[in-house]
């Protein structure tokens, strides 16, 4: 349902409504921090970093070859702001994988992400506020309020912890009413939209499946227990705190995996189970180990040239995805505030993960 409602709502020309009613409230000397701003309020309603940039790059590949501004830094600004909504997303993959794997509700991972993902966010917007663009010329299009308003809805009523089926439904149902009737959308581009939004999801169906099966066949052999060991020994030696250690292992295990595999939502369900039992251990509470799984996953992706953010934005803006990683700050300062939370604060409630409420 994510995937087809942010199909529908591209479609519909939401995006170009959303980027266009951005660029009207930001001022011109806060574009680079305005379109971190902007990517990540549309991936936060998307619930997917890859639609965001896929949808945003052509309007920010002009704005760059329009003016002087670096394509590499335009880039690596746009993934900064996929990936800080893509975590945040009540309804992206990761959310989904996290909160599945750890048993906890997604307005609970939510508001546990929030702690460090807008201090994080405010870091970064503030090292962008130093590039100078009060001198850069804009066109700016006119921005169609009623196509803007069903990622509103989205954020809002996701928040407020309606069940994510009911909440992407209505998106769905409202981008689609009010593409009919201001941009002529039509029923069968309608059905053609969802189709193609389904059928976007089968990789990942099926990998999930693969992954799941190959997790019951390790664990029945003994393997994840041995993981769990060698994970809980190595961070245990960072900090006799048991929660502190706990944390941090969860934090490694997740950021190793991403770098194997380089995909966040994969790396979550790959270290879903061993993180579980590894919270168990260390007494953590579930939203806690969901939103550090997610924290560190979105962390990694977001740093890897090879990894598919930085990818796409290379072959979009015919530049060099290590150029592309290396201007992606938003990532490490996540990571480093996620680490400094760990460190500096008793980072979790005394309660055990299983009393957490489960997962919508």
């Amino acid at each position: 349902l994510a995937v087809a409602f942010s199909t529908v709502a591209e479609a519909t020309g939401g995006v170009d409504a959303m980027v266009a009613l951005g660029l009207q409230i930001i001022p011109a000397s806060f574009l680079i921090p305005g379109l971190f701003l902007i990517a990540g309020v549309i991936s936060t309603a998307m619930g997917t970093s890859m639609g965001t940039l896929a949808a945003l790059a052509p309007v920010v590949l002009g704005i760059g070859e329009a003016t002087d501004i670096s394509l590499p830094l335009l880039a690596g600004v746009l993934v900064s702001g996929a990936m800080f909504g893509d975590n945040l997303s009540i309804i992206s993959d990761t959310t989904i994988a996290a909160t599945r794997t750890q048993g906890c509700s997604m307005r609970d991972k939510f508001r546990a992400n929030l702690k460090i993902a807008i201090p994080a966010a405010v870091i970064t917007v503030l090292w962008l506020i130093s590039y100078d663009t009060s001198n850069v010329p804009l066109q700016i299009p006119d921005a169609n309020l009623w196509l803007c308003l069903p990622y509103f809805a989205i954020i809002v009523l996701a928040v407020m912890g309606l069940n994510v089926f009911a909440v992407l439904g209505l998106g769905i149902v409202l981008a689609a009413g009010f593409g009919m009737v201001t941009v002529d959308y039509q029923w069968v581009k309608f059905s053609q939209d969802i189709y193609d939004g389904f059928s976007s999801m089968q990789e990942i169906f099926l990998l999930s499946l693969l992954i799941g099966g190959l997790s019951g066949l390790i664990r029945q052999q003994g393997g994840l227990a041995f993981l769990a060991k060698v994970v809980e020994a190595v961070s245990s030696r960072v900090s006799k705190n048991k929660q502190r250690s706990s944390a941090f292992g969860i934090a490694g295990l997740t950021s190793l995996t991403n770098l194997c595999v380089a995909n966040n939502t994969v790396s979550i369900l790959l270290a879903g189970e061993v993180s579980k039992r590894l919270a168990k251990q260390g007494n953590l509470a579930a939203r806690q180990s969901a939103s550090l799984l997610d924290i560190f996953a979105c962390t990694v992706q977001g740093a890897l040239p090879y990894g598919a953010q930085a990818l796409l934005m290379g072959a979009s803006f015919g530049i060099s995805p290590l150029s592309v990683s290396l201007h992606t700050g938003y990532g490490f300062i996540l990571g480093s505030v996620a680490l400094l939370m760990i460190l500096w604060r008793r980072p979790l409630e005394d309660r055990h993960p299983e009393t957490e409420e489960a997962a919508v």
